[in-house]
């Protein structure tokens, strides 16, 4: 099988996941919505866990400088399983980000070859934080300029 063909397991994983970050927009768009967050946390849960596959999923997840993000992650979805849903919510999200915020840089430079999305990093306000979450320095910007 080539590296980037996905298998019928990882296609269900990518569904999965992407049904998961649906449920949790609506969670978050209908003010906060237990249910519909609960069930967006176990959806993308499970479709990480079907893309990875066990052992990279548990060397993503419990790798030693990584654990602070973890308990943070399924903390905050063990808190939205259990009726607090806007605090579990935003431990959640600060969980993640401790736990991928490595791939922000990566995410915002494909962002930016997108056609479409390429025009709103290009907006006064939003150009200048991407810059800075991707980690441009002023002198990188004039170097690339020149």
């Amino acid at each position: 099988m080539d590296a980037f063909t996905a298998g019928d397991v990882q296609k269900i994983g990518i569904g999965l996941t992407a049904m998961g970050l649906l449920f949790t927009m609506l969670g978050v768009l209908l003010f906060f919505d237990g249910g519909l967050l609960a069930v967006g946390n176990l959806l993308f849960c499970s479709g990480v866990g079907l893309i990875l596959g066990f052992a990279r999923m548990k060397s993503l997840f419990f790798q030693r400088d990584k654990l602070r993000g973890t308990l943070l992650f399924f903390g905050g979805i063990l808190l939205v399983i259990f009726r607090w849903p806007k605090l579990g919510f935003f431990i959640e999200a600060f969980g993640f980000m401790n736990l991928f915020g490595n791939f922000l840089p990566h995410v915002i430079v494909i962002a930016k070859h997108t056609p479409v999305v390429s025009k709103i990093f290009e907006l006064p306000g939003i150009k200048q934080a991407a810059d800075y979450l991707q980690g441009a320095s002023p002198n990188q910007k004039a170097n690339q300029a020149v």
